[in-house]
């Protein structure tokens, strides 16, 4: 009988390679539209490990002139509302102000959503990058309609920031202001002059406490009173006040002004980052839950780093559970170390691509306890939870296998040597191998992956991608997904695929059913 692994018909289905990857190593492209989402998904303009941010630049105006314009609004959208990205979005809606301005403003309402957002649309829209100078026509009638529909307390908390401020925005726009409140708030903060009993209270209560009128600490962005003279009593309204995200990144701070000592503001801030309704409202990545987790000082009690692991357990609630076997490859090597949101100078992120992959694992490992998990760099490694870990112990337990080069194929091809079975397979990955050679025409990985389906008809193979890069080591089919991000939307997608087989949709139909 001839060899069935020699001979099947899924080894002829296998396409030629004819990329390379940023390692040099054999890959697919990805099409244009897969492109775009990719660094959308995942891009910050930063340099990463094989790229620099003015390269993720050229190549998303250039992605955006290879496909519609509708495309790009709809990635805009799934950029910031369920990847919750910031630059990519606010880019993708410069550009469409120049390509389609009809488009720009069916979406702008729901793409730039709040002053951090409008604060980058306009820069960028200024820059020149996206082919003007100006806001122009539109885009400024669009942002007076912005100020417009906020009320005044919104408008002040957006006033913190700059490069431009929100005070330069209304200097470029000249909204009108349709109250006496509005009128004195914009007075206020461009420094003219302005009547301070039309004020709104919020203004009114932060300028009391500035002039040593109030000692009651105002309910205004924590960014505003850090560099007053604060006593141990104020740091404590402000911590308890404080949102979830100043919260979870202030815990050393609130220490070192004493906050902490008091069991009953103790008590209140676990209570609040464990919330789950806070959480999901922080729209929270689950990597940067482990950031805070590994931030903490000494002077942090175990009852708040207790609390920040509880939060993880809500902020990974979208990890699948899976009918059948389940396999992880977490990427381990020397590439995964760059910092998942790329090097920024001054501004690094300390959670590395690696880190990332090893929370995605243990939170599979969490949800499926009969997951597997096998890291891999040059080669394929065995590696076992320990029992009665959380995701956060177990996430950094894995990370620590970090170094080596890329061999995407080697953890296929172990299970293939043990003939293994298996209904899932998720690579969490850059993606940039360039170990693993093929004697095909296509990757080592695609050829590895058909020899595990002769045995494995109905397995599903999940590509998971970290990084702004335009290439796979697995290209799309009816049993292949590739998806990038780091939100924890990208495990509704994976559940969904796992789940329905031939019959999921692609992430790019994920994002192409957007309704504009």
């Amino acid at each position: 009988m001839a060899s069935t692994t020699l001979f099947s018909n899924a080894l002829r289905k296998v396409l030629p390679a004819r990329s390379r990857n940023e390692a040099g190593g054999r890959a697919y492209a990805l099409p244009p539209k897969h492109q775009l989402a990719q660094f959308a998904a995942t891009g910050c303009f930063n340099q990463t490990y094989y790229a620099y941010g003015a390269d993720q630049l050229d190549r998303v105006k250039a992605l955006c002139r290879e496909v519609e314009p509708e495309f790009i609004a709809k990635t805009a959208i799934y950029a910031r509302e369920r990847g919750y990205m910031k630059d990519m979005p606010a880019l993708l809606c410069a550009i469409l102000a120049t390509e389609d301005g009809e488009l720009l403003e069916s979406i702008f309402a729901r793409v730039i959503d709040n002053g951090k957002m409008l604060r980058n649309f306009v820069q960028i829209l200024r820059s020149g990058e996206t082919g003007r100078m100006s806001l122009g026509t539109r885009p400024k009638r669009l942002v007076r309609e912005w100020l417009a529909s906020r009320k005044d307390e919104e408008i002040f908390e957006a006033s913190v920031g700059n490069s431009p401020s929100l005070a330069d925005i209304v200097k470029m726009v000249h909204p009108r202001p349709a109250t006496r409140s509005r009128e004195a708030l914009y007075g206020w903060m461009i420094g003219r002059d302005y009547d301070a009993a039309s004020l709104p209270q919020i203004v009114k209560n932060f300028e009391a406490f500035k002039s040593g009128e109030s000692a009651k600490v105002p309910a205004v962005p924590f960014q505003m009173l850090t560099a007053l003279n604060l006593g141990r009593e104020q740091w404590a309204e402000i911590a308890v006040n404080a949102r979830w995200h100043m919260l979870r990144m202030n815990l050393n701070t609130f220490a070192r002004h004493g906050v902490l000592e008091d069991p009953q503001v103790v008590k209140k801030l676990a209570g609040r980052l464990a919330d789950p309704r806070r959480i999901k409202s922080a729209r929270a990545f689950p990597y940067q839950l482990l950031a805070a987790w590994r931030a903490t000082g000494t002077e942090v009690p175990k009852k708040l780093k207790d609390a920040l692991e509880s939060a993880m357990e809500a902020a990974i609630q979208n990890v699948p559970r899976v009918d059948g076997k389940v396999y992880v490859f977490p990427d381990v090597s020397g590439s995964m170390g760059a910092p998942v949101t790329g090097f920024r100078p001054g501004a690094t992120s300390a959670v590395r691509c690696i880190d990332v992959a090893a929370l995605v694992s243990a939170s599979f490992v969490r949800k499926n306890p009969q997951t597997e998990v096998i890291p891999f760099g040059s080669n394929a490694m065995e590696w076992k939870p320990e029992r009665g870990s959380t995701v956060m112990q177990n996430a950094e337990a894995l990370a620590r296998l970090w170094g080596g080069g890329t061999n995407c194929a080697a953890p296929l091809r172990k299970l293939n040597a043990r003939k293994a079975k298996a209904d899932l397979i998720v690579y969490v990955s850059d993606s940039e191998s360039w170990m693993d050679i093929a004697r095909g025409r296509g990757t080592a990985t695609m050829e590895e992956w058909n020899r595990f389906k002769t045995r494995n008809p109905r397995a599903r193979l999940v590509c998971l991608d970290l990084q702004p890069y335009a290439s796979t080591q697995a290209y799309n089919r009816e049993d292949v997904l590739n998806i990038g991000g780091f939100a924890d939307n990208v495990f509704e997608i994976i559940g969904q695929f796992a789940a329905r087989g031939m019959n999921a949709k692609q992430w790019v139909e994920v994002i192409e059913e957007i309704t504009l």
